[in-house]
């Protein structure tokens, strides 16, 4: 199933799965699709998120209380298919995924309809058996591209990465910041060199203002902390609250000229 991005920056928001349980995390993503987002990056909680700032981390320590899985996750998934075509990818670390098994999850993956995966903790160079089951199923593979990545790790990563590649703004971990980092133009660039796929800018954006100045150099923008922050804040409407701030965010966009990936 393709997945289009419809705007620029077009909006992908990642949302944690099962916090403060699956039932409102359904009620979040389809509100965010709603007001706008144009990919769901569904986040599987997982117990030692060494990628993540403080805000997601929490996320993770509820959704784990709830006894949430990467099951569950692709279940939740399946739902959210019925009832919309907006693009779905798995966010997860690799160990809940090697759990179940490569090719058992790929294809419980391809049966709920997602998109793809983006394993956050997964080396290009390690890759192989997990490119070759999800290839097997016409299912994107993304995958992290940072500023001290070399350009011959650059272009490893554009030959493994379908769909789009997500370019980390800078060094360190997940959280919104007050200023979007110089580098992430400079790494876009570099990445382009290597690629025609899209590529989508994430880690530490968090205002109408940053999203907007992504739109001048990539074409889609990760939205993490910021919406992981409001669900936390937001006790008992979680979903208008998430939604009411996807909605200024993709109020900036520009006019729709989709595209696919």
């Amino acid at each position: 199933m393709p997945i289009s991005f419809t705007s620029r920056p077009s909006l992908i928001a990642y949302v944690p799965c099962g916090d403060p349980d699956l039932a409102t995390t359904y009620d979040i993503v389809l509100g965010a699709i709603h007001a706008g987002a144009s990919v769901i990056e569904l986040g599987v909680p997982f117990s030692d998120p060494v990628a993540d700032g403080p805000v997601i981390q929490r996320a993770s320590q509820r959704a784990l209380r709830q006894g949430t899985t990467l099951q569950q996750v692709i279940g939740l998934a399946k739902d959210i298919r019925r009832q919309s075509q907006a693009g779905l990818i798995i966010f997860s670390y690799l160990n809940p995924i090697l759990r179940m098994g490569l090719a058992n999850f790929a294809q419980a993956a391809q049966e709920a309809g997602l998109d793809g995966a983006l394993i956050t903790d997964l080396p290009v160079e390690e890759a192989g058996g997990y490119l070759q089951e999800m290839r097997q199923r016409n299912l994107a593979t993304v995958f992290l591209a940072a500023p001290t990545s070399t350009g011959e790790r650059l272009r490893q990563i554009a030959q493994a990465s379908t769909g789009f590649v997500y370019a980390v703004s800078r060094a360190g971990v997940t959280g919104a910041r007050q200023q979007l980092s110089a580098e992430a133009r400079k790494l876009v660039s570099r990445i382009r060199k290597y690629t025609k796929l899209p590529v989508a800018v994430g880690f530490g954006i968090s205002t109408p203002e940053q999203f907007a100045a992504v739109g001048e150099f990539a074409d889609a923008a990760v939205v993490g902390s910021a919406i992981v922050e409001i669900i936390e804040r937001n006790p008992g409407r979680e979903a208008q609250s998430v939604a009411e701030f996807v909605k200024q965010l993709s109020a900036v966009s520009s006019p729709p000229s989709a595209r696919k990936m």
